[in-house]
This record gives structure tokens, sequence and C-alpha cells, in this order.
């Protein structure tokens, strides 16, 4: 620390005073920053800061801490107000996530700092930390979501610094190292809770864009799984391990098939983090004897589910005895395949035949209304074949559930006119009540039980709840973003997100708070930040950024997590603490200034 001379006009003269001066390092260099402005002083004065800042009677960095004694003022208590109260719990949770996981660290290193005023690595974890708390589109960060928490006091970017412009660029900027990262991730997620990684689930899901994204190559039409077909679309592969901790993603054009993404992302993820012995879950459909027959040729494990028609091939097992109950109305069989290479698991559930049944009958009568009414149509009426034709083709379409239970003939009359006869099929019928309630999986892990490999098939739900979190919680749908480099940003960013929120989930439930991520950062958002200002008798307003008292319930969660949030926050010099009036002195975080 140093003094330093100042000078200011008033009432046109010259005044000299001096302020303390300390030298910090910062990531763009040296810089220097004010702690206290003295005043007018005489030599003596002067030299005995001085003597205080350089002999270390006071170290440096404990001038003005709190555990110091403090000064007793005058305040007045009528005028006490507090500012600027802005969210503060979600925020500070979704930093500690970040730390524990080492997110932070990873960003700075990957992103050095350059000449720009603010690292790119910050910015990139506004966008990380926007996308868990409020997702919404850097526009409305940079407008409202930034500024309304305390995410300017915990990462030191003034609000008047994060704009829309930088937060494109930041997405820029993290892209490239998305493999890294995600490597980084599993590895600090494996050591945090142990997990090996042997039991991957794979599945594919699509979201949508809006606007013609005509630049986008990989923007396309195809199977929608948010019901707009009407819109272009990407498709995204996820890899979870069994309890729904990520691995890595793959983007695909938006009209490739589940079954075409198999090999793909089975090769990238072993480039990526090594051929281990691990087992794929996957669903019926990625299956295909290409899949299959790639899976086998690198001794790769595998679980996979079946398509419905192939229970034909088991219908004698399915009336057979040998069914074992792993759970109430849940029954399962072990059919080894010919080969002996594989095992085929017949799965038999009381809820899913109860829903399918359900299902087949309310198809069921609507086919039979349609044609009751055609038929009782035709009788009255002279009604072009081709025509009636088409509209039971319809219908049929409408409820393939239980097209395959009639079996229609739409004849010629001599008049010219349509006649139809219908009928049931009773052998569909007996099939349909056989087979409602089954499925069936397919494994070359032979050495399992049938219930052990049916339980690590259901674990597949956990890449369909991440798809859910991510859809709804993170808003990865729909893509305003129209160019490719720009989709995949958002979309990493979305997965870093989860990332977060899959952390804290796990978090919870191993403090006993079970799956409750969303539940803990929806009370925890309510804790603010607020600026106190304390008007003295002698015209000096200290001022002291505090972190709200947590209530009970909130204070039994940090508990629980083994999290203990600050009580209060240096005043930042970016922000707007300094209040003067009438060229009164202001204590602003313990310094004095005039």
């Amino acid at each position: 620390m140093y003094l330093r001379q100042c000078y200011r006009r008033y009432e046109g003269k010259r005044h000299a005073y001096w302020a303390l001066v300390e030298s910090h390092r910062t990531e763009r260099g040296p810089r220097q920053r004010v702690v206290s402005y003295l005043g007018t002083m005489d030599e003596g004065g002067r030299l005995g800061v001085r003597m205080a800042a350089e002999e270390g009677w006071v170290p440096q960095g404990d001038l003005f801490a709190e555990s110091l004694t403090p000064e007793w003022v005058q305040v007045k208590v009528r005028d006490v107000r507090v500012e600027r109260t802005r969210e503060f719990g979600g925020a500070w949770l979704g930093l500690q996530v970040a730390h524990k996981l080492g997110l932070i660290d990873f960003l700075k290193q990957a992103m050095p700092s350059g000449r720009e005023e603010i690292p790119w690595s910050s910015m990139a974890l506004v966008l990380i930390l926007c996308r868990l708390l409020d997702p919404s589109s850097e526009l409305r960060i940079a407008e409202t979501i930034y500024q309304k928490t305390a995410l300017s006091d915990l990462l030191g970017i003034p609000p008047d610094k994060v704009n829309d412009d930088r937060l494109y660029r930041a997405l820029d900027g993290l892209l490239p190292h998305k493999e890294k990262l995600e490597a980084h991730l599993s590895a600090s997620l494996g050591t945090m809770f142990n997990v090996e990684y042997d039991l991957l689930m794979y599945d594919v899901t699509s979201t949508y864009f809006e606007g013609q994204a005509a630049d986008n190559a990989e923007a396309a039409r195809g199977y929608s799984r948010d019901h707009r077909p009407d819109c272009k679309q990407v498709c995204i592969g996820l890899v979870v391990s069994r309890s729904g901790l990520p691995l890595g993603y793959e983007i695909f054009a938006g009209n490739t098939a589940d079954v075409t993404t198999v090999e793909k992302i089975v090769t990238t993820m072993e480039k990526r983090y090594g051929a281990k012995s691990r087992i794929w879950v996957m669903d019926r459909g990625m299956v295909s004897e290409a899949n299959i027959q790639f899976l086998n040729d690198g001794n790769r494990r595998y679980i996979l589910g079946t398509p419905k028609s192939q229970l034909h091939q088991f219908e004698k097992q399915l009336l057979e005895d040998g069914w074992s109950e792993i759970r109430d109305g849940l029954e399962v069989k072990l059919c080894p395949a010919p080969s002996g290479n594989e095992v085929f698991i017949l799965c038999r559930s009381a809820q899913r035949r109860e829903k399918e049944k359900a299902m087949h009958d309310r198809f069921a009568a609507k086919i039979e209304t349609a044609l009751a009414k055609i038929t009782e149509s035709c009788r009255k009426q002279k009604r072009d074949p081709l025509l009636v034709s088409r509209q039971i083709g319809r219908i049929m379409g409408q409820n393939t559930r239980a097209a395959g239970l009639f079996k229609v003939d739409v004849r010629t009359r001599t008049d010219g006119g349509a006649s139809v006869d219908w009928k049931h099929v009773e052998a569909w019928r007996e099939w349909a009540t056989l087979s409602e309630g089954c499925y069936m999986l397919r494994s070359n892990v032979t050495e399992w039980s049938a219930d052990e490999l049916w339980k690590a098939y259901v674990q597949l739900s956990q890449a369909e709840a991440a798809f859910c979190i991510q859809k709804t919680d993170l808003r990865i749908r729909p893509i305003w973003h129209q160019t490719k480099d720009r989709v995949h940003a958002h979309i990493f960013v979305c997965f870093l997100a989860y990332v977060l929120w899959k952390t804290l989930d796990q978090l919870c439930e191993a403090a006993g708070l079970g799956n409750s991520a969303r539940k803990v950062l929806d009370e925890l958002k309510s804790m603010q930040l607020v600026d106190v200002v304390l008007p003295t008798r002698e015209g000096v307003d200290i001022r002291k950024r505090c972190v709200a008292q947590p209530t009970a319930h909130q204070a039994i969660l940090l508990q629980y997590l083994k999290m203990s949030p600050p009580k209060s926050l240096k005043m930042q010099n970016h922000s707007t603490d300094v209040v003067k009036k009438n060229d009164d002195c202001v204590l602003n975080s313990g310094a004095l200034s005039c």
C-alpha cells in the first residue's frame, strides 16, 4: 500500500487530499484500487498511515475486516433503508455445485484471459448458470435475468458489461471445448459419486426450430417427439449412467433414423473414454441385425428391447409355465437362444396388460362404430366403392392398435354402388389376449439372471428423464438460433446445465433428501441479497451488502447439504455503491471516500 495525493477544484480553488491505495494482481495484470480516502492530513498523520501500511501494524488484507473492533457511530434509524434486492440462493448454490465439479477452474484454463475486458470463462459461466436458474434467450439474460440475480456480486461482472453480443461470443468460445469438458465432467462425477460407467443408457430425442434455419444442413423434418412435424428439427443422442449422470451426447440431422445412430455413438464414446467392458442398454428403436452384428463384432455387451412382432416366435414360451415374479404384477422368463450366444427375456406386466387391453377395446369400439355407420350409409345410398375403400383405410390408419381385429370387404353392387361386409378376426383377438402386457428383451450377457437383466434395462428410463428435464426445466426447445455452430453451442450449454442439475440431484440423494434438485433450487431461490444503507448523524451513509437470513426450511436443507452461505458480501467497485450527499463522506465497504 502507498499514499497518493489527489486534487479537486472547489469554489474556484484547487484542494489537495490523500488516498490510501493498494496494488493487487488481476487476470488482466496489476491494478490499483483506493482502500480509503483520507482527506487533508498533516505530515504526522501521513507518516502514521504509511507506517501502518508498510510495517505491518495491521495486515493489509485486514485493514477494514469485520473481525476488527468496529467504531461506534450514531445511526438515523428512521432513514435506514434497503436497496437493490435480488435473488441470491439459486445463483450461490449453482456456483457451489460448479466449484465441486471443477467447472470453474476448467473454464479458466480452457478459455484463458487475454485483452478482453470481461474474461470469456466468466461469460460462459453466466450462460450456464442462467440456463440452470431461469432458462431463456441470451437477449433476455442481458436485459432482465442477470440484473435480478446476485450473479454480478458473486462473479464480479457489472450488469452493464453483460450484453447479448458478449453472450453470443461466449457461446462461440465455449463450443470448441466440448469433448474435453465432457471428459472432465464425467471424471469429476465418477470421483464424487463413485460411478464406474459400466452400464450405459443410450436414447435419442429431437428438438425443433423456430424459423427456417435455411443455412443449417442438420435442420430437417423428421419424426418429431415434440409433436411438431411442421417444424425442422435436430436429433440428440444422449448417453447416461444407470443413475442418469451424463457421459456425453452427439447431434444428428433431424431426419436421421434412430437405428442409424448406434455405430457412431458407440465408437465416439469408446474413442473418448476407452473400450472397457461396458454394457449398452438401448430400446427397440435401435435394434437391427446390422447393429447387433456390429456390437458382437467388437465384443461389446448389450441389453436391447425388441420389436413387438418378434414375440410371435415365442408363442409357445408365453403359454408355458416357468415364470418368476420379481415384484407385484411383473413376471419374467429366461429363454436361451438356439445359438447359445444370446438370451431372450420375456416380460409380462399386469399393469401394462390392463393398459393395452383398454387401448385395444377403445380403438376396436371406434372402428366398429365407424364401420357400422359406413355400412348403413352404403345400404341407403349409392356410394362410390373407391371412395368408401379410402374412407375405411383412413379409419384403420387412425386406429392401428385394433385394425387387425377386422376383416373388411368392399364390393360393387349390380347398380354400381358399394356394399360393405366386415367381421372379427378371432386369431388376432386370441393373440392380442395372449400378448397383452408382454414384451421381450435380448442380451448377450448370458451370466445374468432374468431379473438382473430386466432391472438393468429399466434404467433406460434415466435417459428419458434426462430428456424430460432438458425440455421442461432447462427449455432446450424450441431452438431460436439458425446457424449450425450456434445450435450446437446452445445444446452444449443446456447439457452443462443438466450436469449441474444432476450433480445437485445426487448431492440431495446422498444427503437423504431424495432426487429433489427442483425443490431445493426453488426453495433456495427465495434467499435474497440486499444492500442495507445506514445513514449516520455525521452525514455518512454506511452501506453493507447482506444475505437474508435463511428460513427454517432453508436452514434445514443447507444443513443436510453441508453448505453454509455467507452472511454478507463485499461491496464491489463496479456497482453504484458510492452515494454522495452534498460532498459528504461515504463509507463504502469499510473504506471512507469523499
